[in-house]
């Protein structure tokens, strides 16, 4: 119950986020919102000794680097399209996982992921997306990074509660974040002073419910139980995000993109709910 959460916050993240896109600069807006998730959540825990610098590489790679470009391919295209191409994460992390883990993905993985890439590049195939290959291949390379992130989190398993880590994230990640900004993007004074009550309800829905409360849960599940487990219930993100989508933002994805979706879900179905094969013992494991 609590793993079901997750992609309700977040699917309907998404959609609060691309209306916020239309007052914040993507990078900056992702640096507001992890500072005030910090800002909330640092005081109630503890320092996580002794794993301060893994922390900081999670929150540069996990975040900064995967928030950045996801969510400046988010400012480009809908929502209800970008939650279908986030949907590579599994497979990326599946292939991830057997490369690190030396686990064997079988038979069912490998068409599940097969499927998934195929359904993404059917959808990027549409003559009305060609404009927007770009802002598609942003948020695929952000789900990869995302997988590489969750690697990274998975080790820290056991070590580091899941409410620290993610206050500890957000005071690494949130000035990575605003400092990027400040390299790569203008307008941030412009777009303080005149955001109004969306802009602002974005970051804090973004950084209280989506990060604090959101990633609070996940990593509380993930630390408990294996990826393969707990990534079914992400299947219900996009299905959250094209409904909100469609009904708060008017967005009207097009018949191809559906069905493009489907497919890419029903490749990432295969992946999570195919049986787990053995890994390969290494000596001096």
């Amino acid at each position: 119950m609590l793993a079901t959460l997750v992609p309700l916050t977040w699917g309907a993240g998404l959609t609060i986020a691309k209306a916020g896109l239309e007052e914040f600069p993507p990078v900056f807006l992702m640096g507001l919102r992890f500072s005030l998730a910090a800002a909330v959540l640092v005081w109630f825990v503890p320092i996580p000794r002794g794993y301060l610098l893994k922390v900081f590489w999670i929150a540069m790679v996990g975040f900064c680097l995967q928030y950045g470009l996801t969510f400046t391919g988010l400012s480009m295209i809908d929502a209800s399209l970008a939650v279908i191409v986030i949907q590579l994460e599994v497979p990326f992390a599946v292939l991830i996982a057997a490369f690190i883990f030396r686990e064997r993905p079988g038979w069912q993985r490998l068409t599940g992921m097969l499927i998934a890439f195929a359904g993404v590049a059917l959808i990027a195939g549409q003559p009305t997306l060609r404009g927007q290959l770009f802002a598609v291949f942003l948020i695929g390379s952000g789900a990869m990074i995302w997988a590489i992130g969750q690697i990274m989190v998975k080790q820290l398993a056991g070590a580091v509660a899941p409410l620290p880590l993610i206050a500890w994230i957000g005071c690494f990640a949130g000035p990575q974040m605003l400092i990027g900004s400040s390299l790569i993007e203008t307008g941030q004074l412009d777009a303080l002073r005149s955001a109004g009550w969306i802009g602002w309800g974005s970051v804090i829905y973004l950084g209280i419910v989506m990060t604090a409360i959101g990633y609070g849960i996940w990593y509380r599940v993930l630390s408990k139980h294996p990826i393969t487990q707990v990534m079914p219930v992400l299947l219900l993100t996009p299905v959250f995000t094209i409904m909100t989508s469609i009904g708060f933002l008017g967005e009207q994805p097009s018949v191809d993109v559906l069905v493009g979706g489907a497919i890419v879900i029903g490749g990432v179905a295969m992946i999570v709910f195919s049986r787990a094969s053995p890994t390969r013992s290494t000596s001096g494991t």
